[in-house]
């Protein structure tokens, strides 16, 4: 896997969107709701980095399935969502690829009715937006390659890498192979 952001990229860039958030904010109480699985470790990492009052919490939405990397029908599960009726809610997610999840799970929220509602994502991807959106808060922009680690998955492996990799075709011919010997 080529290496594309180190795990000391990644603190760094965080870090930056973390004191752009906490100065939009200020010391208002915010509530972040973090979009499964992928901002899983992103959101662990800025809450740790924001000196607000906040809660936290989750929600699920998902439009790819198993090994596919093109996008299906998005499906939300609201119920493990904090109530955000009346509150500033900052929305994380891992990526922004082609926008359409972020712009859907963002309509969904503002059923809920929140006073505020922004987002912010770990990367940007050049070149993929099919949305007239922009989130509010960015760490990165990248090219437009298929990325695995920091709570990003091919088929849910990789999260739990450090740094953030992209996956070339050779990798996947190596995980499809790994994958078929071990349901032998």
């Amino acid at each position: 896997m080529k290496v594309l952001l180190s795990k000391e990229d990644l603190h760094d860039g965080v870090m930056r969107m973390a004191d752009k958030i906490a100065a939009c904010y200020e010391n208002r109480q915010l509530t972040i709701v973090g979009v499964l699985t992928g901002s899983v470790v992103l959101m662990a990492d800025l809450i740790r980095l924001l000196d607000l009052p906040m809660r936290v919490g989750v929600l699920q939405a998902s439009s790819y399935r198993g090994a596919t990397t093109t996008r299906g029908e998005l499906v939300i599960n609201s119920e493990l969502m904090l109530d955000i009726s009346g509150r500033d809610v900052l929305l994380v997610d891992d990526i922004f690829d082609t926008g359409h999840t972020l712009v859907q799970v963002l309509d969904k929220m503002r059923e809920f009715g929140p006073t505020s509602i922004r987002s912010a994502v770990l990367l940007r991807k050049h070149g993929r937006q099919e949305v007239d959106y922009r989130p509010d808060f960015v760490a990165f922009d990248i090219p437009d390659e298929f990325v695995v680690g920091y709570g990003l998955d091919y088929e849910d492996m990789y999260r739990n890498l450090p740094y953030l990799a992209a996956l070339e075709p050779d990798d996947i011919a190596r995980h499809e192979a790994t994958m078929a010997e071990t349901q032998m």
